[in-house]
């Protein structure tokens, strides 16, 4: 029978050197590690700070855009304004004076809006919206201006009839077919002058 053999333990040496290359693995893996953190966090700062520059800059072209709409708008309504009344009498109403940025408040009865072109006489009245490019969402709100209006008119004993306006440089397909939809009238640029389209049938009235 053969004697058994046994392996010899590893020596101390051969032990630490062992454990001194995984100890310097390890290091070069925990400073890879670091670096790997360094970049990636690098990365996301630079992309926050880019994020943050890019809202800035939408913030700005936003202000200015918003600006820019309002002087349009102001130049819509001056040069609108004066000949509207003259304008309406094609559409069969006499309407003697019109007025600009009318602020209507009634603090006791919660009601308050402003009125960009009002255009009025003894039996009616008319409450014309002003935008550079206006909206479904800025028709939605002239719907409920005119409501308004009536609730107030009603609380202060003015029993005339209120209609509703809309005026655009740029009017889409769309918008303007909902504008008319509503049974307001559309008031655009034409050449040198502007145009106003009747909605079907009858315009609304409040």
């Amino acid at each position: 029978m053969g004697a058994v053999q046994t392996a010899n333990p590893p020596s101390f040496e051969s032990v630490w050197a062992s454990l001194q290359e995984e100890r310097e693995l390890m290091k070069e893996l925990r400073e890879s590690q670091k670096e790997t953190e360094r970049i990636v966090k690098e990365v996301f700062q630079e992309v926050g700070e880019k994020q943050k520059e890019t809202a800035r800059q939408m913030q700005k072209t936003d202000s200015e855009l918003g600006r820019l709409s309002k002087r349009m708008g102001d130049v819509v309504e001056f040069m609108v304004a004066p000949n509207l009344c003259e304008k309406f009498k094609e559409f069969g109403f006499n309407f003697s004076q019109s007025s600009q940025k009318i602020i209507v408040s009634d603090k006791d009865n919660n009601i308050s809006f402003e009125i960009d072109v009002f255009l009025e006489n003894y039996s009616k009245a008319m409450l014309a919206e002003v935008k550079t490019t206006p909206t479904t969402e800025d028709v939605k709100d002239h719907v409920k201006r005119l409501a308004k209006m009536r609730k107030y008119a009603d609380l202060h004993g003015d029993k005339r009839i209120f209609l509703g306006a809309v005026a655009g440089v740029v009017i889409t397909d769309n918008v303007r077919k909902y504008i008319l939809k509503q049974g307001f009238f559309v008031i655009e640029p034409s050449g040198v002058g502007f145009t106003i389209t009747p909605p079907k049938g009858q315009p609304k009235e409040w």
